[in-house]
């Protein structure tokens, strides 16, 4: 029987990233052979993968990844089952190796196929998995180019990237703060001017119904009801919608008996008040539509405009 020495352990540690215990018990099953223990530790991996594979796995790490003339970005999740392996230090290691190799790749698909030391990115998964005794996997991904790419990273939770049109100066700030935007608030479309009109009704008739069917219980139980929306994007905001806005705001400050001579001034607010409140589905899908989270007195789009630049481009992925 070979002699096992903890040189080779720990060298068969490095390699694979298993556990003392582990690589001495495959080091000896091998009998010291040290391609053969990593053999072992990879089918290992298999059988547990093969029974863990109906687990769902939600937990692990966000992470991104920018080339060097950042024009160019990726993000992946690698996930896990439970919150204690995504957080470990090994684990996040690993998903920022995994992250610069993705950065090469169109799609999860070649990704997975590719090399990484030896075997492909999927059999370095399920060695993983053996390892660690959960079930692990790519989740998101998602590339993207431009003239100058940023990122931001929410607690290894969540990852964002931005690309802009030119690599202006405080092009990583803008990038920054926007896909810390894209990574809080999410989004579809840069617009409500890409949505589609038979998308909006669909959406407006399904928030409808919605609300119609809480105000069924809401009124059995002698609850204030909900206000049942006529708009939900701006692009439903014609401009006999926004004239019959500035009417009724006159409407309501004559009957509260407000001087004519202020109307000017409080009947912008007012109107502006409704567009807020008939734009729910902009604010929610439309990036450039969103309230800015980082000064809310202002859009997305502009803020964007004051750097003199368009977004040409964004990506999201999240955990769970």
């Amino acid at each position: 029987m070979a002699t096992i020495t903890a040189a080779d352990v720990n060298k068969l540690r490095q390699t694979t990233g298993a556990g003392m215990m582990d690589c001495k018990k495959a080091l000896v099953e091998a009998e010291g052979d040290f391609d053969k223990a990593i053999q072992v530790l990879r089918e290992k991996g298999q059988k547990v993968a093969a029974n863990r594979s109906d687990r769902e796995s939600s937990e692990g790490a966000a992470v991104s990844f920018i080339n060097a003339d950042n024009t160019k970005g990726a993000i992946i999740t690698l996930n896990c089952e439970t919150d204690f392996v995504g957080k470990n230090e090994a684990f996040v290691t690993l998903a920022k190796e995994l992250v610069e190799k993705a950065i090469n790749f169109s799609s999860k698909e070649e990704f997975l196929a590719s090399d990484f030391n030896g075997i492909t990115v999927a059999e370095k998964l399920i060695e993983q998995t053996g390892v660690i005794g959960e079930k692990i996997e790519i989740g998101g991904f998602e590339i993207l180019e431009g003239a100058f790419v940023g990122s931001y990273v929410h607690v290894n939770k969540i990852a964002a990237l931005t690309a802009i049109s030119a690599a202006i100066p405080n092009a990583d700030v803008l990038t920054k703060d926007v896909s810390m935007q894209v990574a809080s608030m999410g989004a579809d479309t840069l617009s409500y001017k890409d949505f589609d009109p038979a998308f909006v009704e669909s959406e407006l008739a399904a928030r409808i119904a919605v609300i119609e069917k809480d105000n069924e219980e809401a009124k059995r139980l002698g609850k204030t009801l909900k206000n049942v929306p006529k708009y939900i994007s701006f692009s439903q905001l014609t401009e006999e919608v926004l004239k019959q806005a500035e009417e009724d705001a006159k409407a309501e400050l004559k009957a509260e008996g407000k001087p004519e001579q202020i109307w000017d001034k409080i009947i912008p607010g007012k109107v502006q008040r409704f567009i807020s409140d008939n734009t729910t589905l902009d604010q929610e899908k439309a990036l450039l539509d969103q309230n800015f989270i980082k000064d809310d007195s202002k859009k997305v789009g502009d803020y964007v405009k004051g750097f003199n630049v368009e977004i040409s481009g964004f990506k999201r992925v999240t955990l769970g």
